[in-house]
């Protein structure tokens, strides 16, 4: 699976630019004004661009570009593009419209990014027993994970998302959808009827992943996610209190050249304040717990080997940026996956970034620190005692700042197996 994919590589060349997170389309996350003054001004787009360069073990240098339209059109949507050229011929692009309304929907929100990628050497994690086992006629799995193999070969990579958001008209949605993405002024409770932003999200998706010498391996997958969400944050870019509670059940209904397949994922976070200090302004404890399974793993035809399992690039898996940080993107991939996350996030009363080059000439809020663990399994099998077994841990340190609106995160964590750096958008969780 890719080590490098695509929201790292946006990010790594520059600190400085908006988000690409592949599940994420929030949009820019500003008051949505309630005089005809008011939003009269907020509708005057603004326009943010910045050029990168930066050197990578898959792209070798690459040169490129980030621009992000805030208001465009209307006041809470935004409008991203990100393109990169590399030494070795690679090449990157994404596009992302974000929190468009149509009329008279006012409690619904659409999201649309696409994405476009050539790596001549990229770097992924292939179990490359379970892909042969894919050529002959084979039994189902004994619950015992393969360790993945660590290859570099040219990669097509691309995929199409549509994301329609249903606001509950309830808790913060009572206002409409435009209005629940103002961050929580009022205090919170864990009444959905009143508290937080109940949604509901639909998202047709294509994925294609094709790896040359790999052509046994399924490379596309077409489908729809069903997300259930209950965000009780108080601020969705720097939380100190409430929680986030999300459902995603993903299905993939097959062809005649792919097998179906089912997935859900659980993610559930809290977040507790422990006030200011003498040295920073915020201190918060974030806990995560991450659960995931493959319903349909074990069903299909024994006699052919074929089962209802998605492609690797689409399922169940830990490692990156956002879960089991100390290990490289999708390196553990299987039937189903457990991670628990704890960070300790501190805001600091010194501010110094808005007096550096370069930085001055953004708007930067804030900064953060913050320490984390990690540990987490991915097993072929769903119960307790497979995910708990040879957990795989990560521990580490980061620092974080709001610029523009968006969050940029610096995270380095360790593991057995070494070390990673990742420069990335948005909080992990």
């Amino acid at each position: 699976m890719n080590v490098l994919n695509y929201p790292r590589l946006i990010v790594a060349g520059s600190s400085l630019l908006v988000s690409a997170a592949a599940w994420s389309t929030q949009g820019i996350d500003e008051p949505v004004e309630s005089t005809d003054r008011e939003r009269s001004q907020s509708l005057k787009s603004e326009f943010i661009a910045v050029p990168f360069i930066f050197s990578t073990e898959t792209l070798s240098t690459a040169v490129g570009g980030a621009g992000v339209l805030k208001h465009a059109g209307q006041m809470q949507a935004s409008v991203l593009a990100v393109g990169l050229g590399s030494a070795n011929d690679s090449w990157v692009t994404y596009l992302a419209a974000n929190s468009y309304q149509l009329p008279k929907l006012e409690q619904w929100l659409f999201s649309a990014e696409f994405y476009r990628a050539s790596y001549k050497q990229g770097i992924y994690f292939i179990d490359t027993d379970r892909g042969e086992s894919m050529l002959t006629a084979n039994q189902p799995s004994s619950g015992q994970l393969t360790e993945t193999e660590r290859v570099i070969t040219l990669g097509d990579e691309s995929y199409a998302k549509l994301h329609m958001k249903y606001v509950l008209p309830w808790g913060r949605g009572v206002n409409g959808a435009a209005k629940s993405l103002v961050p929580a002024t009022e205090a919170l409770s864990w009444n959905p009827l009143t508290s937080g932003v109940s949604s509901l999200t639909v998202s047709p998706f294509y994925r294609m992943q094709q790896l040359q010498g790999y052509d046994y391996l399924p490379d596309e997958s077409q489908g729809v996610a069903l997300q259930l969400g209950w965000d009780n944050r108080d601020n969705g870019k720097n939380s100190t209190q409430g929680g986030q509670t999300r459902l995603t059940l993903t299905r993939d209904f097959g062809s005649a050249s792919r097998s179906s397949w089912t997935t859900w994922e659980f993610e559930q976070s809290l977040f507790l304040s422990l006030g200011q200090s003498d040295w920073f302004a915020k201190q918060v404890l974030a806990f995560n717990l991450y659960l995931a399974d493959t319903p349909t793993w074990q069903s299909g035809n024994l006699d052919t080997g074929e089962y209802h399992r998605p492609p690797s690039f689409v399922g169940v898996s830990l490692g990156g940026f956002n879960k089991l940080r100390g290990y490289a993107g999708q390196q553990f991939v299987g039937r189903s996956a457990v991670l628990y996350s704890a960070e300790y996030r501190m805001q600091p009363k010194w501010q110094p970034l808005t007096t550096l080059p370069l930085f001055n000439l953004y708007h930067i809020p804030w900064w953060q620190w913050t320490l984390f663990a990690e540990t987490g399994q991915v097993s072929d099998e769903f119960t307790v005692e497979s995910l708990h077994q040879d957990m795989k841990w990560t521990l580490g340190a980061g620092v974080r700042f709001e610029v523009e609106g968006v969050v940029v995160r610096t995270d380095f964590a360790v593991s057995e197996q070494g070390g990673q750096f990742w420069v990335m958008v948005n909080q992990p969780f």
